[in-house]
């Protein structure tokens, strides 16, 4: 879709006005809404704005930024009121002297990108994001589940069926093709998977997805969070993320008939580069301190680094190969979480995964047949199998070392990056729980 298309788009569609968005360091959707009779200047001459109090942005001396929209981004907010209707452009930004800001986490993957597209390569990626709808629950903080149900539960009257139809729907009208959609294990906890595509496009469909589903349960008084583990002791919420290479001839380059899993030697790269970066990555793919809370075993998350075919214990899964669905080969990385900023978070896959194939690393033994979670410390230290780390804090530390990992998101992202984070690690390190109320108060 090019500017002539979206013009053309919003007076068929009645917009009258037009949310120009982005995502700060942290993955928070940003917007500037314009009235349609602004738009075509936007899409023309781009938007000034005030890039100073955004996270990771300008500093207050040098705030002036300019907003420039991505016309194949178009898309209607179809919960908007008809009376009101609006729609949506995802933007890029760029500085004063027209060059482009470097600590936009959109530009940040896009750079990335462009690295394997002089290779003739597209990274496709199908995440899987996992969310809770919640009933608003007065003053208080502590979240209740909407519903009682469990994995794939279905009632033709439940609640949360017609939420979730509706998001679906919402969703498709937007332009994401939506696969399926099913309730989660915990209560109140639900999944809606979308065909895979390229990578910045998924980054896209990712927030798209996200502000959709809070915006619609809003309209049903329900509280929509994507936060990786709300709930002390029932599962809490991943974006496993299936990915592949493809050529320009759409041909699966992770696929080797001959092989015993179906794999490739690049595709073998890919997953020993991800398994050697994992520790430093989870800094960006699990970002929040409560991602360390998900990140525990016994709950379906991955905990320890290893690959295997069918296993789920393992940090990177390879789905069975069907013969004659060559393009299906894939390999699923479990521990991203739906808290990341996508863009960010892809980028930092994909360099791990170059690293590995273009140093030639290795994959270990495949942990088929093997729940890890049953094995003793020192089976794991026998068998060479680490951990992820425990706390943000310490993935920060392991992210620190990573030069592979720090130069993909380059220096202004990463700055920024890390910036936030330590001081999200500190103002958490100050506060007190409840826990801590409860268990030391009059014991201590």
């Amino acid at each position: 879709m090019d500017h002539k298309d979206v013009l053309s788009k919003v007076k068929e569609e009645n917009v009258k006005f037009v949310s120009l968005q982005f995502t700060d360091v942290t993955g928070a959707v940003k917007s500037l809404d314009i009235p349609v009779n602004r738009l075509n200047v936007a899409l023309n001459e781009g938007i000034w704005f005030d890039g100073s109090s955004v996270e990771g942005f300008a500093r207050i001396q040098e705030s002036d930024m300019r907003l420039v929209p991505d016309p194949a981004t178009y898309a209607l907010l179809p919960w908007s009121p008809a009376d009101m209707r609006r729609a949506r452009i995802f933007c890029e930004i760029y500085q004063p002297d027209e060059s482009p800001f470097l600590g936009d986490p959109r530009g940040t993957l896009k750079r990335m990108l462009a690295q394997i597209e002089v290779r003739g390569w597209t990274y496709n990626v199908g995440p899987e994001p996992e969310f809770f709808l919640f009933k608003h629950n007065g003053p208080t903080i502590h979240p209740v589940p909407q519903d009682v149900g469990g994995y794939f539960d279905f009632s033709a009257s439940d609640a949360a069926v017609r939420v979730r139809t509706e998001l679906m729907d919402a969703l498709a009208g937007m332009g994401l093709e939506v696969e399926m959609g099913h309730h989660e294990v915990a209560l109140g906890q639900h999944e809606i998977d979308f065909e895979y595509d390229e990578a910045l496009r998924t980054a896209d469909n990712v927030l798209t997805l996200k502000y959709t589903v809070k915006a619609i349960a809003a309209q049903h008084e329900l509280v929509a969070s994507f936060m990786p583990k709300p709930i002390f002791g029932i599962n809490g919420s991943g974006m496993h993320c299936h990915q592949s290479l493809f050529d320009r001839q759409g041909k699966n380059l992770f696929f080797d008939p001959n092989e015993k899993y179906g794999l490739s030697k690049l595709a073998y790269g890919f997953i020993a580069g991800q398994l050697a970066h994992a520790r430093a990555l989870s800094a960006v793919v699990a970002p929040t301190v409560n991602s360390y809370k998900r990140l525990v075993p016994g709950y379906e998350a991955p905990v320890y680094i290893g690959w295997a075919q069918i296993n789920r214990s393992a940090l990177i899964r390879i789905p069975r190969y069907t013969p004659g669905r060559e393009k299906s080969i894939r390999a699923e990385l479990r521990c991203p979480d739906p808290s990341a900023n996508p863009y960010l978070a892809l980028t930092v896959m994909l360099a791990a995964a170059l690293d590995g194939i273009d140093n030639n690393l290795s994959v270990p033994e495949p942990l088929n047949e093997i729940n890890v979670y049953h094995l003793t410390p020192e089976d794991r230290v026998a068998m060479n199998i680490a951990e992820l780390p425990g706390s943000l804090a310490e993935a920060l530390r392991l992210l620190e070392g990573d030069k592979v990992l720090q130069e993909a998101l380059g220096p202004a992202t990463y700055e920024s990056f890390t910036r936030a984070k330590w001081a999200e690690v500190e103002e958490y390190r100050m506060r007190v729980m409840d826990w801590e109320v409860e268990r030391y108060l009059e014991v201590a």
